[in-house]
């Protein structure tokens, strides 16, 4: 085989392995993207009521607010922009 031949199939190679066993960028992205859709899931189920949704425990729940009261301006902001969360879920495993 010639040199650039040579060079062109390790490249191929590489490239091939970086792609197929690539944990890092991808995986890294959608462990992140799942935390934060539990983390909206746990807030919803909580504190609904503050988007209208009526929920009969919300006393109960006041007393874990304290500990997650930094997240709920950025989840309120999350949940309301989108726009249906079914095509939100429905996205990150079609195509």
């Amino acid at each position: 085989m010639s040199e650039d031949k040579l060079k062109k199939l390790r490249q191929n190679i590489k490239e091939f392995l970086k792609g197929a066993f690539d944990m890092e960028d991808r995986s890294k992205a959608l462990i992140r993207k799942e935390a934060m859709d539990e983390l909206d899931n746990f807030m919803l189920l909580c504190y609904g009521d503050l988007l209208g949704l009526p929920i009969p425990t919300s006393y109960y729940t006041l007393e874990i607010l304290p500990y997650i009261a930094e997240d709920l301006e950025g989840w309120e902001r999350r949940i309301l922009s989108r726009k249906s969360v079914v095509n939100d879920r429905w996205g990150d495993f079609c195509c």
